[in-house]
């Protein structure tokens, strides 16, 4: 398959792989080609440009850095850990993320749904015998739902955004880390250690995390009995950890397990990251195979 992605740059070499370009799109049909720039003509995840989108992230991270604390995420998981909020299909809430914009992101204004679907449709395309991760691409992002009514109408800081420790000392790689010395841990002598309240090597799933999509998600898709493979709940719970992925930092929690699977979600990120591109994707042409691995890994309705 072809796909057009809708940019301004010129041809380049990506992985020693030809990207020809006539000034109005990207053409490649030999896999993943990562693009230069973001829907905006920017480079990925440039928080510093100046521009009035800018300026929103910033204020986003202060308010969510200020109130991300350890108490504010042990009482939202277990608020939202109930699951009593709807009973829905993974499709039906696919579709509930056509009306969600992520005010975090600095590379995306298109509808969630499209986001979803040219992540799992590139990583089909690379990766075509691990089903498991083209559904896990498709699913990802499903706990932004938390931003609509019927799911509470959480403020965009406690949904969205680069997630990270809690309980523990704040790393100096975390997007606008500055906004932390307002929050209530920052000097709390039980958290601003280096393990905080966590033991070296204890593994993330003893790990607090902040509040947001990635961690609904995995409850959601946990307690549903969902049989994707670790790997798989790994990527949804911590494909927002940024410091850990991109820069390397809390690797000192980390199990063996979780190492493993640290892997897999590198492999994923490329693609969450770089598909936010003006790649359009047939939603009706695609749907019957998501529909089918839907079927493969999950129940018919879930508690959500």
């Amino acid at each position: 398959m072809t796909i057009l992605i809708d940019q301004p740059q010129f041809g380049i070499e990506v992985e020693g792989k030809r990207v020809v370009n006539n000034e109005k799109e990207l053409e490649f049909d030999e896999g993943f080609i990562m693009p230069n720039a973001n829907t905006f003509g920017h480079n990925f995840r440039d928080y510093e440009v100046e521009s009035e989108r800018q300026e929103g992230v910033e204020n986003f991270y202060r308010t969510n850095h200020i109130n991300q604390t350890y108490d504010f995420v042990k009482k939202m998981r277990e608020k939202y850990g109930k699951l009593d909020r709807v009973e829905m299909s993974i499709w039906e809430c696919c579709e509930l993320l056509n009306d969600v914009v992520d005010e975090s992101d600095p590379d995306l204004d298109e509808p969630q749904i499209e986001h979803l679907l040219q992540t799992a449709e590139a990583i089909r395309k690379d990766y075509p015998n691990e089903d498991w991760l083209h559904l896990t691409a498709l699913i990802h992002d499903l706990g932004k739902v938390l931003l609509l009514p019927s799911f509470g109408a959480l403020p965009q800081w406690a949904v969205v955004g680069d997630t990270y420790p809690v309980g523990c000392a704040f790393d100096e790689s975390i997007v606008h880390n500055k906004y932390f010395k307002e929050n209530p841990d920052y000097k709390n002598p039980a958290y601003d250690t280096k393990c905080g309240v966590y033991s070296e090597g204890c593994g993330l799933d003893k790990v607090m995390m902040s509040w947001g999509h990635d961690d609904y998600m995995y409850l959601v898709a946990k307690e549903n009995k969902s049989t994707l493979p670790s790997a798989g709940l790994f990527v949804i719970r911590y494909h927002s950890f940024y410091a850990l992925h991109r820069s390397g930092a809390y690797k000192h929690l980390l199990n063996e397990e979780d190492e493993e699977n640290l892997k897999w979600l590198k492999i994923f990120n490329k693609y969450d990251l770089y598909s936010k591109s003006k790649v359009r994707i047939d939603v009706e042409e695609v749907k019957p195979y998501y529909l089918s691995l839907i079927e493969k890994y999950f129940p018919t309705r879930l508690r959500w």
